[in-house]
């Protein structure tokens, strides 16, 4: 799997962090989600942009 399909990384958004692709969610709030209990059903209905 290429990470790229999924994560892009531009110094304008988010200041460089790591977002999901065509977004501007940080990998790292999602991944912070995961961590504070959030399911990924929980997550997606949060945010109908992730698939």
């Amino acid at each position: 799997m290429d990470y790229t399909n999924y994560i892009s990384i531009d110094s304008g958004i988010r200041f460089g962090k790591p977002c999901i692709s065509g977004t501007r969610i940080s990998v790292y709030d999602v991944l912070g989600w995961f961590a504070s209990g959030m399911t990924t059903e929980e997550i997606l209905k949060d945010f109908p942009q992730l698939s």
